[in-house]
């Protein structure tokens, strides 16, 4: 029963369904005979965690064999983390009685891009007591927020697990600091959803992870586990720049384990004390923001949400329309753009409710459409449609030229020190309202800010670059996030960064961004990127040794979402806040593309570049 030789080392990988877990599936009526069983013939091979597992199946730990070998309890108890047991119950059992009694796994988890190593090595205290160090490589961490943290570079986890034994058990005296997953078995138990806060007047979505089940630790379902993730705060990453319109120290009521929309798609959240006397105006914004949060995490229509006080009378409801007014999101975009083979900016009105041939682009109106001198290398277009920013085919000068009006074209904002390639980049609009555009000039790379696209440009301070140039820019719908493409040693990686702007200084307060984060690393290069619906990203790249594809991605750079059906040959895309709307693309064989939803991809017109939706 003793340990195994001090200094070896074993690949831990839990093994496959119905070799050392008990499981269930959630559908209907399926069962599995002998799930629970230990298998009694065959070869029991060691595979990657859960690889594969569907969703819908519920894994159950095995609790340890009477007198099990040190090694064994070890391995035991990792597989046991890998359950869906309330308050990981047999997982515990592997654990002395303090341990047991202290252990938090709920308070962190850390992923791993694949299975622990676990070594047997000398114990400092007592030399002769088992003792396993447990290693890997480190993929990410999900904090106390629920909110996912890529790891950048090769970090390595490492922690020792120290063995005791009591009336001949040996079991575990320190357990891991937080719960310790497999890329595949936290995607099988875990599940992305945005939370929502306020940056000013509009709405912002923080992406945050909860179980896909019953929380083991609270006993509350996925919704009840969102609400209050909601309640407790923005993530740390979005804190510095929005607000929670719920009071210090809301809660859900006490004893609240399940919320759920009801037949009339209403949603009743009971609170606690704390919002019992708040106004009508501030309860309909807390409102909002649960309608939004539980709207995207359920998929499901959800008409009204309806705020409890702590002795069940109503405080206020608010609905769908309701919401859509007070979340202030941008307006749906009438037209998408793009540069056509001539230089020039075009405007289209793509249906996708339209069977037959879409109209034709036309010209942009206003000085552009008077110039046919002026040679367009990129554009951005306002919101509101009623301006442009373009950046002339040399890439030396940034223009903003009214699409409402016509007249002379203007003298440019500003003048970039390169020149092509490395001319100014695609320049884009705010939610502000501001104009940001980057300077990628190898002697002088600058992101560079436009107050109102009509102020003094400003140079903006990014905090993390070391040492890359900024080669691609794109400002989120929300106003508070901007997506970058760094170009370092010829490779162009993907980070999102924080707005920051000083409040009650104006313009006369530099604005910066901060705390860069990977939003691509599984990305090995980066061609193209846009903004999605749900403060997701639409990124054209490659993974290592594969070929570019375009795929949607979480903005917290988590995982790789859906990718877009046969979109090869992409070199840029374009997407809207507006689900209904449309992707554009440029494609180098097909000119401009567009994908309408549940259809295939349909060619605009050849020869065209650069498409952009407003912003």
């Amino acid at each position: 029963m003793g340990a195994e030789p001090v200094g070896r080392s074993r690949r831990f990988a839990p093994r496959a369904l119905g070799a050392l877990r008990a499981c269930a599936f959630g559908a209907a009526g399926l069962l599995l005979a002998g799930c629970a069983s230990m298998p009694d013939h065959g070869e029991v091979r060691p595979v990657e965690a859960s690889q594969g597992v569907d969703s819908q199946v519920r894994v159950f730990g095995v609790p340890p064999a009477d007198k099990a070998s040190p090694q064994e309890i070890v391995d035991g108890f990792l597989e046991a983390m890998t359950s869906d047991d309330p308050q990981l119950q047999t997982a515990r059992k592997y654990l002395t009685e303090e341990a047991a009694k202290n252990w938090k796994p709920g308070a962190a988890v850390t992923v791993l891009s694949a299975g622990l190593d676990r070594f047997s090595v000398q114990g400092e205290k007592d030399p002769a007591a088992p003792r396993f160090k447990i290693a890997g490589k480190m993929l990410a961490t999900v904090d106390e927020r629920s909110a996912y943290q890529p790891e950048t570079g090769d970090r390595r986890y490492e922690e020792f697990l120290q063995l005791t034994q009591k009336d001949n058990q040996w079991r575990i005296a320190t357990p891991p600091s937080s719960l310790v997953l497999s890329e595949s078995d936290f995607q099988r138990i875990y599940r992305p959803v945005n939370k929502y806060y306020f940056a000013g007047s509009t709405l912002v979505a923080d992406p945050v992870y909860v179980r896909q089940r019953s929380d083991p630790d609270s006993r509350m379902d996925p919704t009840t586990q969102t609400v209050t993730s909601l309640l407790n705060g923005p993530s740390k990453w979005l804190g510095p720049v929005v607000t929670s319109s719920f009071p210090t120290g809301t809660g859900l009521r006490e004893g609240t384990k399940s919320l759920s929309v009801d037949g009339q798609n209403t949603l009743r959240v009971p609170l606690s004390k704390q919002v019992d006397d708040t106004a009508e105006p501030l309860c309909q914004r807390m409102a909002t923001q649960i309608l939004y949060t539980v709207k995207d995490l359920t998929g499901s229509r959800v008409d009204r949400v309806d705020l409890l006080r702590s002795d069940g009378t109503t405080l206020c409801q608010v609905t769908e329309v309701d919401a859509a007014t007070i979340a202030n999101r941008p307006p749906s975009p009438g037209h998408q753009y793009y540069v056509d083979a001539e230089d020039r900016l075009q405007r289209l009105s793509l249906d996708p409710n339209r069977e037959e041939q879409q109209d034709p682009p036309t010209p942009v109106p206003g000085p552009l459409s008077g110039n046919p001198a002026f040679k367009v290398g990129s554009a951005a277009v306002a919101y509101d449609e009623k301006r442009a920013a373009v950046v002339s085919e040399d890439g030396h000068g940034l223009y903003v030229v009214n699409l409402t009006t016509a007249g002379a074209m203007p003298p440019p904002l500003l003048t970039g020190k390169g020149a092509k390639p490395n001319g100014l980049a695609t320049p884009t609009w705010d939610a502000a309202g501001d104009l940001w555009v980057a300077d990628p000039d190898p002697q002088d790379p600058t992101l560079w800010r436009i107050p109102h696209g009509t102020g003094a440009p400003e140079r903006v301070e990014v905090s993390g670059l070391a040492g890359g140039r900024i080669t691609g820019v794109k400002a989120s719908p929300d106003g508070v996030r901007i997506a970058l493409v760094v170009t370092k040693e010829s490779r162009k990686s993907l980070y999102t960064g924080r707005i920051e702007r000083p409040d009650g200084k104006g313009d006369a307060s530099p604005v910066s961004v901060r705390e860069l984060r990977p939003a691509a690393p599984q990305l090995a290069d980066v061609t193209a990127m846009s903004w999605a619906p749900r403060g997701r990203l639409l990124v054209v790249g490659r993974e290592s040794g594969m070929v570019v594809q375009a795929r949607y991605l979480l903005a917290d750079g988590s995982m790789v979402g859906a990718g877009l059906p046969g979109a090869t040959g992409l070199v840029a895309v374009a997407a809207s806040e507006d689900e209904k709307k449309p992707v554009v693309a440029e494609s180098l064989e097909d000119g401009i593309v567009w994908l309408p939803p549940g259809a295939q991809w349909r060619t605009v017109v050849a020869g065209g570049r650069a498409p952009i939706y407003p912003g």
